[in-house]
Parts: structure tokens; sequence; C-alpha cells
């Protein structure tokens, strides 16, 4: 009985070995580094269409993985074809938007391919034939992304001194971003927690120095905002585990600890979260925080603008709240479009003394910008493909807890938006999927 058990489990291992497809792995990482590093590339004088590259290859290479599979785990194929159809659905929605508001061809590929890409890249990892040496080795080379963004940002303090200057410059690999500070420290965060639950095999106290090393990453930073969707989406997944008392606990404590850490240091070293006390500050923030719901609709000329938008690109998502104006020069020739939506939004942040004083209080943020472009019905299809995701590849409570970080990351700028921290993040659950799946085959081995 045991022979025939070890013959199963050694029989699954070469099957997976030679399925596993090493090229396509490869590929794969090389598209993800085009979306994780171009700031980098730009930043040592790449020109600036270096940024668009990644809308060129996490494409390809998807269809290119989809194509070359020959999965016959009945998993993989309902999650492709489940998120293929909810894309198919996305980009539908994003096409009547712009025939409705006069968009720019460009504006509907851009827009989509920015919702789009992390979708895309699940796709592209959870497709992937993935052996457990395979996959360990995707695993060392994710992890190496994560660690390489967090040496920057040590480097830029404390060999660079640019906290000095400003501590918006400690932006880790993501240079040249104005939210970029936010946006390395999430994923520098984020990188920790994966690293410390999965890298089990390594010394505790190494574990223990990467994480404190993140946390100094945040408060160099000053990336309170990191802190807080990070202790609001615990706050939520404790809310899931009412019925679970052992769980339900558990998290409280985690939180209860969390929360007295984040006392400490507001009393310390990071006295810039005692802006979070004042409730006056709060109160005045929230009202510019939400002043796109009011502004946006008095642009509409139709009743179908409530359920389609103004379009894409023509209001405050990533395209038309920043694109549209940053790389003018390069995406002029295309045709692509633009709305006076967008600028009057800008003028409510201009003039508010709280418009420059931190992300946290800006209008220019995800959720606003998806319901913006393309209305409740583009905010519905949004929603569907995490819905999918959820049901699909959120399989444990680490998964759930990266997820609700993605989330939450949208209510302050237009995170789910950037290419290399949401597919970095998305990388994550694809990667703890087919881990979940490996480990699943040979237990029935």
């Amino acid at each position: 009985m045991v022979k025939n058990s070890l013959a199963t489990q050694e029989s699954y291992l070469v099957e997976q070995k030679h399925t596993g497809n090493i090229t396509s792995s490869n590929l794969v990482l090389f598209a993800f580094a085009t979306a994780f590093f171009p700031r980098v590339f730009g930043a040592l004088g790449v020109p600036s269409v270096i940024n668009f590259l990644h809308f060129l290859t996490i494409p390809w290479v998807c269809g290119f993985v989809l194509a070359k599979s020959r999965t016959r785990d009945r998993r993989q194929f309902i999650i492709s074809q489940e998120l293929l159809l909810g894309l198919a659905i996305l980009l539908g929605v994003i096409t009547a938007s712009a025939l409705l508001n006069n968009a720019g061809i460009i504006n509907i590929v851009l827009s989509f391919l920015l919702l789009a890409e992390p979708f895309m890249w699940l796709l592209t990892v959870v497709s992937l034939p993935l052996s457990p040496e395979s996959l360990a080795s995707f695993r060392r080379w994710w992890m190496r992304f994560g660690f390489i963004n967090l040496l920057f940002a040590l480097i830029q303090s404390f060999v660079l001194h640019l906290d000095q200057i400003n501590a918006d410059h400690i932006k880790g690999v993501f240079l040249g971003q104005g939210s970029g500070h936010v946006v390395g420290g999430s994923v520098s965060l984020a990188f920790v927690v994966y690293y410390f639950s999965s890298a089990k095999d390594r010394p505790v106290w190494i574990r223990v120095a990467i994480v404190a090393a993140s946390l100094i990453h945040l408060v160099k930073a000053d990336a309170k905002q990191v802190l807080a969707v990070f202790l609001a989406a615990l706050l939520v997944l404790i809310l899931t585990k009412v019925q679970n008392l052992g769980k339900f606990i558990q998290y409280m404590g985690i939180a209860a600890g969390f929360v007295g850490l984040i006392t400490i240091a507001a009393t310390t070293v990071f006295k810039a979260l005692l802006t979070w006390f004042d409730l006056d500050i709060q109160r005045q923030g929230m009202e510019l925080k939400l002043s796109g719901f009011s502004i946006l609709p008095t642009f509409y000329h139709s009743p179908l603008n409530w359920l389609l938008g103004l379009g894409p690109g023509h209001t405050i998502s990533r395209l038309g709240g920043w694109m549209v104006w940053d790389y003018q020069d390069l995406l002029r020739p295309f045709d692509i479009t633009v709305s006076n939506a967008s600028k009057a939004v800008w003028h409510a942040a201009s003039e508010s003394w709280l418009g420059d004083r931190s992300s946290w209080f800006s209008p220019l943020f995800s959720w606003a910008g998806i319901w913006g472009d393309f209305g409740f019905l583009g905010l519905a299809a949004y929603i569907y493909l995490w819905i999918l995701v959820w049901r699909r590849l959120c399989f444990d409570d680490l998964s759930k807890f990266f997820a609700l970080t993605v989330l939450l990351f949208g209510t302050i700028l237009t995170q789910i938006e950037e290419p290399g921290y949401m597919l970095f993040m998305t990388g994550i659950l694809a990667i703890r999927w087919q881990e979940h799946r490996n480990q699943q085959a040979l237990d029935r081995c």
C-alpha cells in the first residue's frame, strides 16, 4: 500500500515536471518585469514609452500561455472560462460607454487594459502547468521582486537620504510617480506578509528582520495610508469570521496588536499618524474626497450616463485623471479624447487646502474613476470580476486578506489601476492558488 502510494506520488511529480513549461515561466517573469521596473529604466534615461511596454507584453504572454496550455485540470478550465467571460463583459461596457460619449479608440484600449491586465495576469499564472519544483523557482523570483523594491527604498533613505528632502521621495522601484511612496510601501508590506507566512523554512530572526525593514520603509516614506488599509482589511476579514469564534478571537488579537503598534508609532517615530485623530480635518477631507460624486453628474448629457458614465478616460480614472495629461505628446497622435470633467475635479482639489496635503483626501481614486468613466454598469462589471477571484482563487484567509487590501487601496488613489502593484498582488494570489493545487494533488497521492 505504501509502495503504491509512493509510486503514485513519484508519477505525479514526474508528470508535472514534464508538463511544467520553463520557457513559459521565463516569459511570464519577463512580462512582469516590464510592468514592475519601467520607472527604474526611465530614471536611467530610457524614453517614457517604456511605461507602455507592458500593454503589449502582458496580453501577448497571456495569449501565448493559454494557447500552449493543455491542462486537464477542471478547476483551471472553469477559472479561465469565467475570467474570460468577465473580461468580455467589461470590454463590452467600456465600448458602449465610449460610443455614448464619443471617446477615442485608444481610450477604449488603454482603459480596458488598465483594469483588465491584473485579471489577464491571474489567468496567465493560474494556467501555467507548474510542477512543485517550477513553482518553488517561480515563487523565489517573486520574493526577489519584492525584496528589490524594499532594497531600493532602504537605499533611497539610508544611502541617498532622500527622506530628508521629502518623505515622498522614498518610492522603492516606483520612481517618478506622485504616489510612488504609497505604492512602494504597499508592495513592501504585502511582500513581507507573504514572506513571513510562506518562508517558514527560514530562521525566525531573518523573517522578523525583513518585517522590521518593511516597517522602517513605511515610516521613512510617511506611507500611513498603507497601515490604515492593512488594518481595515484585517477588520473586514474579522467580520467574515463572526461565526467562527476561535478565528474571530485570534484575528481580534492580531488587530488589537496592530492598533497598539500604530498607537505607539503615532506617539513616537511616526507622529504624522496623529492627523487621523483630528476629526475636523477628517470631516473636511471626506467632503473633498467625495466631491467627484457631485461634480461629475453635472457633465451628464443623457440619462444613460448614469449607467455608462462619461466615457473611458474622461473623468478621474488613472487614464483621465493623470495619463492623458502626463503623456499628451505620446497619446495625441492616437487621437486620445479628453473631457473637462476631470479638470473640474482637479480644480476642486486645488481649491481645498487639503488638496495637496495627503492622497488620503484626494477625490481622484479608482472606485470613483470607474464609476465616473463607465457608470454603474462598469462598476458592476468590474466588481463581478473580483467576485470571481474571491470565489475561485481566494481559498484561505491570507488570500482573502490580500484581495481586501487591493480593493481598499482603490479608495485612496488610482492604485488598482497601477500595473506594477496590481500584477504583483494578483501574482501572489495566483501563486498561492498554485501552491494549494499542488498540495491537494500530493495529498491525493
